[in-house]
């Protein structure tokens, strides 16, 4: 059983013995915006109440810390979801876990709007993860059961349009509803925006994995899937990259807020437009890579990126420790992110495609190194600086994204037996 090659204009196509699709421009952007939705869990859920944290500390009379372990406890609550709904859907399509996964996420939603206190809103974060972990998985899961090579490449470089916008909206939509109401308020539009996704994908999304394409449940079945994916040395590399430089973004991410609104006296309304504006450049080199996808091997690509993402983070640093000014940080704080637009749609696109029978457990290993390494190792490392200084911040994101470069070159070498094609 294969994955057809999908024809460079993006067509869709299903495994072998399914019927082909030939969808529709409308179609194939719905699918777009639906799958972009549900990816989009994750940054909303993180990033919109990024400027309320500080107030948060306050209201809650908790630490500086203690806040941000509601960062790490939902990046944490993403990895493990992500292991259990990726198998899941290998064995029972991706329709059913999906709604559930959607149903729970809007209920904890409501359970982080309502918590009094610190401790039982870090454990309302984890059901949230949860929950929204079927979301991000099954997402990239469904995009490898209709698309393969360049396609699929495209594919992922479009959603970065889509997702994108997730983190130039959330945070100044988080900074807007400060001004009418609390943080709670943050919360309750997270509700709103699970139970939209519930509607849509109910009634708009189609099951992509057919039944005879499905895979046993079995925890042994399940073991024996991830040992053979973690044997994979070329699987591990890309995966690797993908979790490294998604922890300097993490540490970005959780670190930024009380930086830039404690050192530099940035409000919460001119956090959140910094913010965006590290989204938007993600979404134009996002673009830009899709764009240059079939023109250049996505290798040389991917390696393009990670590459962008080391020097503009070292300048970050050199920057930081100059102590040049606000300034001098941002041009390369910004840069660092825009990278993720080139590393994140190749590493994804190349460690699923030689995994077309067991997408969802390859995904689910994907966001599980990308969230478990940002929320056990970022986020800590990020609150040992608090907000008095950002060298710490810009040492932690070089590191990760050095560590990144390391693991493509050296583990994701393409064996002899399996060259990798030039695009």
């Amino acid at each position: 059983m294969s994955v057809e090659q999908a024809p460079a204009d993006g067509e869709l196509a299903t495994r072998a013995g399914a019927a082909t699709m030939s969808p529709t421009r409308a179609k194939t952007v719905r699918f777009a915006l639906i799958l972009g939705g549900l990816t989009a869990f994750g940054p909303l859920a993180v990033d919109m109440y990024l400027p309320a944290l500080p107030a948060m500390a306050t209201d809650l009379a908790s630490s500086d810390s203690a806040l941000q372990l509601t960062l790490a406890a939902f990046v944490v609550g993403m990895g493990v979801g992500q292991l259990v709904a990726g198998p899941l859907s290998d064995a029972f399509g991706r329709r059913t876990p999906l709604l559930v996964g959607v149903v729970v996420f809007a209920l904890a939603s409501v359970l982080c709007a309502i918590a009094p206190s610190a401790e039982l809103l870090i454990g309302a974060r984890v059901v949230q993860a949860l929950g929204a972990s079927a979301g991000v998985v099954i997402a990239r899961a469904a995009v490898r059961d209709l698309f393969s090579g360049i396609a699929m490449a495209r594919f992922f470089s479009a959603l970065m349009l889509v997702t994108g916008l997730a983190p130039i909206l959330a945070p100044v939509l988080g900074g807007q509803i400060l001004n009418w109401t609390s943080w709670r308020g943050i919360f309750a539009v997270l509700t709103g925006f699970g139970v939209l996704l519930l509607v849509v994908t109910a009634f708009a999304l189609p099951e992509s994995l057919p039944a005879h394409a499905r895979r046993p449940a079995r925890p042994s079945a399940v073991l024996r899937t991830y040992a053979g994916l973690l044997g994979d040395r070329v699987f591990v590399g890309y995966a690797l990259a993908c979790g490294l430089t998604f922890a300097a973004m993490f540490t970005y991410i959780s670190g930024s807020s009380f930086v830039l609104q404690g050192a530099y006296e940035l409000s919460p309304q001119q956090y959140s437009l910094v913010f965006a504006a590290g989204g938007l450049g993600l979404v134009i080199v996002g673009q830009l890579n899709g764009w240059l996808v079939g023109r250049f091997p996505q290798r040389s690509l991917l390696l393009s990126g990670l590459l962008l993402g080391v020097s503009s983070s070292s300048v970050l640093l050199l920057a930081a420790s100059a102590n040049l000014g606000l300034g001098a940080l941002l041009p390369p704080l910004l840069l660092t992110i825009s990278s993720l637009g080139m590393i994140m749609p190749n590493a994804t696109s190349l460690a699923l495609a030689d995994h077309p029978h067991n997408a969802g457990a390859a995904s689910a290993l994907l966001g599980v190194l990308q969230f478990l390494i940002g929320g056990l190792v970022a986020t800590p490392l990020a609150g040992i600086g608090g907000g008095t200084s950002a060298v710490p911040m810009a040492a932690i994101m070089a590191g990760f994204g050095l560590l990144g470069l390391l693991s493509f070159a050296v583990l994701a070498r393409p064996t002899a037996a399996a060259p990798v094609p030039a695009a």
